[in-house]
């Protein structure tokens, strides 16, 4: 279960790797919603987005963490997720897609902050309450 994310919108957010505009790395981001974004943070870490937008606007949500694994480079490194899954449908095919369970959480439970690692995108679009996470989430499973 996906128990947090980071939302990044379109190019006036400067904390989106679309910022800069349309480029070979962010072309995914243009597609429409349903493909997955996957780049190399720091050299290091592979990082899992969800391309949301609609064709033509690079809207992704950085996906942060599942119940079994906390930050977004263990959970590509628990998941073996690497570039090859980049630009690929989130789909059955691709071999890896969203399911829903029929979790239902209350609200007071979602909990909302400012987004981790985003300082370079200034005060404002750093302070940006656009991360999400489930308070106490290992007690749904």
């Amino acid at each position: 279960m996906i128990t947090e994310v980071e939302a990044y919108d379109g190019e006036k957010d400067l904390a989106c790797h679309a910022s800069k505009g349309r480029t070979t790395r962010t072309e995914v981001m243009y597609q429409p919603g349903g493909r997955w974004y996957v780049y190399l943070c720091y050299g290091v870490h592979e990082m899992l987005n969800l391309v949301t937008g609609p064709a033509d606007y690079p809207a992704a949500v950085l996906i942060r963490g599942l119940d079994t694994v906390s930050g977004p480079g263990r959970l590509t490194k628990h998941l073996g997720i690497d570039r090859d899954l980049n630009g690929a449908a989130a789909t059955r095919i691709s071999g890896l897609h969203l399911e829903d369970h029929g979790v239902v959480l209350a609200r007071s439970r979602i909990k909302s902050g400012p987004r981790i690692g985003v300082d370079y995108a200034g005060p404002v679009w750093a302070a940006k309450p656009w991360r999400f996470w489930i308070e106490n989430a290992g007690r749904d499973r």
